[in-house]
């Protein structure tokens, strides 16, 4: 058995939105009560994580590493201009893989999923499965 959802959100310039409520959504609706989920962004350049979600300026550190890491270089050749963009979130992931267990997400005591946005403001989608 397998279900899918599909959801949609307004996103920043750049930063790190908690989508685990939506995600903790979509797996009580699946009625699935052991099993995995999967949480896809399918962009290029935003991506999904599992970080700390007690002190929000674990989020903020994390968006400052990554543009320390990759920061926008003179040097880039791509067009649009966004190479940067695309180099944090290929860093960061476009999946994370879940268990659940008891129809729960088996996150740890200060774990939250995050989708990360690196070249908004724009509407973004991301895809949860359950199996």
């Amino acid at each position: 058995m397998s279900n899918s959802t599909e959801f949609e959100i307004q996103t920043p310039a750049e930063g790190m939105i908690d989508i685990t409520a939506q995600v903790q959504d979509a797996i009580s609706a699946s009625g699935v009560d052991t099993g995995l989920c999967c949480v896809f962004v399918p962009h290029t350049t935003a991506g999904v994580t599992i970080n700390e979600n007690a002190d929000p300026d674990v989020q903020r550190d994390l968006m400052l590493a990554l543009a320390r890491i990759s920061p926008d270089l003179k040097e880039f050749r791509h067009a649009e201009g966004n190479s940067a963009a695309h180099v944090r979130a290929a860093l960061l992931g476009s999946s994370v893989t879940l268990m659940v267990k008891d129809g729960r997400a088996r996150l740890g005591t200060w774990q939250g999923i995050y989708f990360g946005e690196f070249d908004g403001p724009r509407r973004r989608k991301f895809w949860v499965a359950i199996m």
